[in-house]
């Protein structure tokens, strides 16, 4: 049951981000106030940067997860909940909507921390552990 909720942890997250780089490659201005910080001015280049950088982030979640490797996906996962916390903070100091960075980037960490915690509390299956190695007796 754990694997399950772990796998659609993933594949929310990752499509996700996925969603959300798409999103300010195409409609950025939009996208920025979906965000929780209105964009100023043309800035036209940053989020194209940032669409890229979601679009990969979320390639890299569901490429670890279609290859099985559980246990590198959690610590990647972990790794990039600094993400979402950190764009939680980016809106309260920019005085965006509490909403935005409790609703939107502090409950996205936490949904990826339970992933997490179920991805790196998982027993690896028989076949992919490691074989015990006998030790040699004295004669």
């Amino acid at each position: 049951m754990g694997r399950k909720i772990a796998n659609g942890i993933v594949l929310l997250v990752g499509l996700g981000i996925i969603y959300v780089g798409v999103r300010f490659l195409l409609a950025p201005v939009d996208a920025a106030a979906g965000y929780g910080v209105a964009a100023p001015g043309d800035e036209g280049a940053y989020f194209t940067v940032k669409g890229i950088r979601d679009i990969a982030s979320g390639l890299v979640a569901l490429t670890l997860l279609a290859l099985g490797q559980r246990r590198a996906l959690g610590w990647v996962m972990l790794a990039m909940t600094i993400i979402p916390l950190a764009d939680g903070f980016i809106v309260l100091s920019h005085d965006g909507p509490a909403a935005a960075a409790f609703g939107r980037h502090f409950s996205t960490a936490t949904v990826m921390l339970v992933g997490v915690a179920l991805l790196l509390s998982a027993r690896a299956p028989e076949s992919a552990r490691a074989p015990e190695v006998a030790t040699p007796q004295p004669a």
